[in-house]
């Protein structure tokens, strides 16, 4: 059986990458029939309920402030991923993706010591850039969610580590997701035409598997390992996984400027200085 204690960090973030890009290709094809809140409602739906089933929290992590912490964590990847979809409904899916790296990339830059750290953020930036080319000219309400996901997201770094580092692990993603499902249930209203389509709700309960179950609890695993500022820059892999995923199953070519980006990401994460590995502990 596969110990994911001993796979790199950058391997599960790959892997991670590959399953949330799957997840909103099916998100976007749900888009024909529901708003984008409605779908980022299901997904965080189908995310609770798989977690919850499969790790059946213990009393305690419904108590006291690990639950409000977790409650905390689930409405902040909730707005998170609801912001992300209204921009991608609005902006090409690589400039909403390269508007709301600002996020992780302010925590990197907080979290970065030496001159070498911040040489390492400076490759991810430029990397980042080349590989979404923005395009500024975009929807300018695009552009607002885009950063407000953004925002969340580093958020979304800052909370998860604590989440990680009290132990919660895999059961504060289900705390949370299920308290964000139930908070923001008037999203629900929207999703009417799931429920008498089998094939939508499947479809809807997947994007909740391949974007968040999987990537998150990877995250988890990760965020156990290493601090905010080096989660942060790994965090640029997923254009980069981005880009390979368009080459291999949509048969996009990458642009010069992207392949520079690729080189300019990986160059980042290699440059950057090491930092102490935090403990680890079973899932």
């Amino acid at each position: 059986m596969l110990n994911v204690r001993r796979v790199p960090a950058p391997l599960l973030f790959v892997a991670g990458g590959i399953s949330m890009y799957l997840g909103a290709a099916v998100a976007v094809w749900l888009f024909a029939e529901l708003d984008p809140a409605s779908v980022a409602w299901l997904r965080q739906l189908g995310a609770a309920l798989v977690l919850l089933a499969w790790r059946r929290p213990k009393k305690h992590a419904w108590r006291g402030r690990v639950f409000w912490l977790a409650a905390l964590f689930g409405l902040v990847t909730a707005g998170m991923n609801i912001f992300f979809y209204e921009a991608i409904a609005r902006l090409p899916l690589g400039t909403a993706v390269a508007l709301e790296f600002v996020g992780p990339v302010l925590v990197a830059a907080f979290g970065s010591r030496t001159r070498r750290d911040i040489a390492a953020l400076a490759l991810v930036i430029g990397g980042v850039l080349l590989i979404a080319d923005v395009q500024w000219a975009g929807s300018t309400l695009g552009v607002v969610f885009a950063l407000a996901a953004a925002l969340l997201w580093a958020a979304y770094i800052l909370v998860g580590k604590r989440v990680a580092d009290v132990g919660l692990g895999v059961d504060g993603l289900a705390v949370g997701f299920a308290v964000a499902t139930v908070a923001l249930v008037p999203l629900a209203f929207g999703t009417g035409p799931v429920w008498s389509s089998p094939e939508l709700l499947f479809m809807g309960v997947g994007v909740g598997v391949l974007s968040t179950v999987v990537p998150y609890v990877l995250d988890q695993v990760v965020l156990r390992r290493l601090g905010q500022a080096s989660f942060a820059l790994l965090l640029a892999l997923l254009p980069v996984t981005a880009t390979l995923i368009g080459l291999v199953v949509l048969r996009q070519v990458p642009t010069l400027p992207e392949a520079l980006g690729i080189a300019a990401v990986v160059g980042g994460l290699t440059l950057r200085s090491r930092e102490t590995q935090a403990r680890t502990e079973p899932l």
